[in-house]
């Protein structure tokens, strides 16, 4: 009985351990996908400064970063033919201090970071699918959500 008692206690340690690791990787996902949201408003704040849209660009260059003009120049496709050494007062990491960044390097920045963000909130959610599927399988769901449907759910694959 006490042999029963302890297996018990670790297993209910280790669902526990599980599901405090789940609850970390949720709460990173939202706030990166806070920062994701923030910083998409940011770009299309920019976008509206420069009146350009991403689906207005009408040629783009073999890299497909800038469009060529009729004057044969090549202007970014956010900037278009807006001054991109315009300054922009952005605020800095950490929020203490704002600096002016010229407007083609602060798109730039945002745009990379956007990037690296979706990348991570790619990640995060996998994280999320396999940490649920894994407390399913320990049978910490199994009341609310039978492992059979919960794996289906977990195994969809999003083809955006």
């Amino acid at each position: 009985m006490d042999e029963g008692v302890q297996k018990l206690q670790h297993d209910l340690s280790v669902v526990e351990y599980e599901a405090e690791l789940l609850l970390l990787t949720r709460q990173e996902l939202v706030e990166s996908d806070k920062a994701r949201n923030s910083n998409r408003e940011a770009l299309t704040a920019l976008r509206k400064i420069a009146r350009t849209s991403q689906s207005s660009v009408p040629m783009l260059n073999e890299e497909g970063t800038h469009f060529i003009n009729e004057d044969s120049n090549i202007t970014c496709k956010t900037c278009g033919s807006h001054d991109g050494s315009e300054p922009l007062w952005i605020l800095g990491a950490g929020g203490d201090f704002f600096v002016s960044l010229p407007f083609h390097e602060t798109h730039m920045k945002l745009e990379d970071e956007q990037t690296q963000l979706n990348l991570t909130v790619n990640k995060l959610q996998s994280k999320v699918k396999e940490k649920t599927l894994s407390l399913s399988e320990k049978g910490a769901l199994a009341d609310k959500i039978g492992p059979s449907i919960l794996k289906s759910l977990v195994t969809l694959k999003d083809n955006r």
